[in-house]
């Protein structure tokens, strides 16, 4: 069957002229007050808190003689760590958010290497497919878990998807761990065979080289030089490198769960002709739901994940910004009729995630 992702139309028929109104009252924000739409000393403080979170501990490993269990709790602070260099300094990076200096944005994303992913692959997967088909079943590959999950009513179901809101979390914690082992390769064969690019197409062999240099270093640096250093055997070291991933894997896909995969969302397919019912801006108001959004600490942590409805709006305006412009966005979408999802707290947003899983997992009815 032909990909119809190139083909897949947005509506341009707004009568409430919701993102035209949105977007100048968002402009005038910024204009009004006198500030840039990138971040700020405020996200300079924090990649230097989160950086210092994710590296400190491998130091420490390394050069103090403490216990393995110390050693093992240190490897679960650098899983948080590397997912909040994830969540606020490689995302607002490769989002082009982090500074007006073209070069800072580069080096900023360019962190994903040091997490065990890649750029190219990141900004295709997120930047192109998820944010442009956000929540359509087979383009935005952020619903695809294989056969393993079912995400959408839209997927296939097997009679084993009516244990997965028991035994779904266990496999989100193998997300990073996925990165570093095959997932780069997948997608890099993948996207270089659709020709799939954010901005200009990469040059294949550049692509590969940099793929195959990326991880040589990232095993290097993770593990060889663990084992070199620490006079511990080398299964204990891939124990705590694995706890290290799976503790932030855990930690970025529930976040990025529940910003989409939950009952409140919708998940809509475009007609035979490939086009869809509401604009983008439109789109994405139905398909994206907030969390926890007054929790000044998940606000912090997060990189502003949980304001997931101005993420998905304004991808291009830094983190922490979002909470400033979420009151502008709610109004604009309340005067034009158009639900603005949210979840008070956390708790409440993973139990409708759950919830969801098992309503999934329910062997459909038959039409």
């Amino acid at each position: 069957m032909e990909n119809i992702q190139n083909h897949i139309k947005f509506s341009r028929k707004d009568s409430t002229k919701f993102f035209r109104l949105l977007n100048k009252r968002v402009n005038n924000y910024f204009k009004e007050n006198n500030i840039k739409k990138t971040g700020n000393w405020k996200l300079h403080l924090k990649a230097v808190a989160m950086f210092s979170l994710f590296l400190t501990p491998y130091f420490l490993i390394l050069t103090l003689d403490i216990s393995q269990w110390w050693m093992l709790l240190l490897t679960v602070v650098m899983g948080a760590g590397m997912a909040g260099v994830g969540m606020n300094i490689m995302h607002d990076g490769n989002h082009g958010s982090y500074s007006s200096k073209k070069w800072v944005n580069k080096f900023m994303g360019g962190t994903i290497y040091v997490l065990a992913g890649n750029v190219y692959n990141w900004q295709v997967q997120h930047n192109v497919l998820h944010h442009t088909y956000t929540n359509i079943h087979g383009h935005d590959e952020d619903l695809d878990a294989g056969r393993i999950i079912r995400f959408s009513e839209h997927a296939k179901w097997y009679s084993f998807h009516r244990f997965q809101h028991y035994y779904s979390v266990f496999l989100y914690g193998l997300l990073t761990f996925n990165w570093a082992l095959t997932t780069d390769f997948k997608q890099t064969k993948n996207y270089l065979k659709r020709k799939l690019s954010y901005g200009k197409m990469p040059n294949p062999v550049a692509q590969w080289s940099i793929i195959a240099i990326t991880k040589l270093i990232y095993v290097s640096i993770w593990i060889v030089i663990p084992m070199l250093i620490l006079s511990i055997s080398w299964w204990k070291i891939l124990i705590g490198f694995f706890v290290m991933h799976y503790t932030a894997g855990l930690i970025l896909s529930i976040v990025f769960q529940l910003a989409h995969v939950v009952k409140e969302t919708e998940m809509p397919l475009p007609d035979e002709t490939g086009s869809m019912k509401n604009t983008w801006a439109i789109h994405q108001l139905f398909t994206t739901v907030n969390f926890a959004t007054k929790n000044k600490i998940v606000n912090w942590f997060t990189g502003g994940l949980n304001h997931q409805v101005e993420h998905h709006i304004f991808p291009n305006i830094s983190h922490i910004h979002y909470s400033k412009i979420a009151k502008i966005v709610k109004e604009t979408a309340s005067e034009c009729n158009l639900p603005y999802h949210e979840y008070k707290t956390t708790r409440a947003a993973i139990i409708a995630h759950f919830q969801h899983l098992k309503e999934m997992g329910s062997k459909p009815a038959i039409s």
